[in-house]
């Protein structure tokens, strides 16, 4: 089954220490590109999500971003790190005296700093676990939304397969009565003109127009690269590079077509195929 790089999901989980929530989101990208947005006291998740990512994931451009709300705990959930902010109080101190006119630090400054402010008896392996399992939930989520997309996108990509057979089998029929157009036209030209009918040289001249127009292998390599997609369609993994692929093979075909036409309507489908193919191209974009 395919699946769309296009998703979004959330999961939270709820302990004694509070909330943690992960949130999932994905775009389409030409390969797997995670960013993070995590709190401090969850940066040590960071690289086996990253791992879980790279081995569950083959393309987009996923942002995963976990948010933790700590529950009260009476006499003050939070704590100053006082070494840590009496450092920062000395190194801008020495900075100040290394520069002119430099801005004040205000204890807001401080207090923002990562560390400064620290959640106080914090049971870190439990909030780890509660996040570890929150990211767990959300991926079966946002795996199964990029599933249901790329479900929809399959429907999508074979109507326009079916309405691609459906022209080629136009232009297979049509090319007999074009020759019989063809052959008309001769007959009525050298009637016009007076001439003695060789027959010989109107088999020539209708042979070599024959082989003009012939479009019969570019219909056959359509015909192929339909069942192609169809059966790559039908693949487990990643398939959206093959299927991109394959766009650029039918719209080569189609545009075969379009310069061996003679006649409106095979330019009318050579036109009509290629705006099927560029449809599914758009699609094939968010295909993983």
């Amino acid at each position: 089954m395919i699946r769309s790089m296009t998703a979004f999901a959330r999961a939270e989980i709820k302990g004694e220490f509070g909330m943690v929530a992960c949130e999932l989101r994905s775009v389409n990208h030409r390969y797997l590109e995670p960013s993070f947005r995590l709190p401090d006291t969850l940066r040590d998740l960071e690289f086996p999500v990253r791992e879980r990512l790279r081995n569950t994931l083959t393309r987009g451009k996923v942002e995963v971003q976990f948010r933790v709300d700590m529950a009260d705990a009476g006499g003050g959930s939070v704590a100053l790190d006082r070494e840590l902010a009496r450092q920062l109080v000395d190194a801008a101190a020495e900075i100040d005296q290394m520069t002119r006119h430099a801005a004040p630090l205000s204890a807001t400054d401080i207090l923002r700093l990562p560390g400064v402010i620290r959640s106080r008896d914090v049971d870190t392996e439990a909030l780890h676990a509660a996040a570890q399992e929150a990211f767990e939930q959300a991926l079966t989520g946002f795996l199964a939304m990029r599933e249901r997309e790329g479900s929809e996108l399959a429907r999508l990509i074979e109507d326009r397969l079916a309405a691609m057979v459906a022209e080629t089998e136009k232009v297979r029929v049509r090319m007999p009565v074009i020759m019989a157009h063809y052959r008309e036209r001769m007959l009525a030209r050298l009637a016009e003109i007076k001439e003695d009918l060789n027959v010989d040289r109107l088999e020539q001249e209708m042979v070599l127009f024959a082989q003009k127009i012939d479009v019969a292998e570019e219909m056959d390599r359509l015909t192929s690269h339909v069942a192609e997609i169809r059966r790559v369609l039908k693949d487990k993994g990643a398939v959206g590079r093959r299927l991109d692929f394959l766009m650029q093979e039918l719209n080569r075909e189609a545009n075969t077509l379009g310069s061996k036409s003679v006649n409106a309507d095979s330019t009318l489908s050579s036109v009509e195929l290629k705006v099927l193919i560029e449809q599914m191209r758009e699609q094939i974009q968010n295909i993983e």
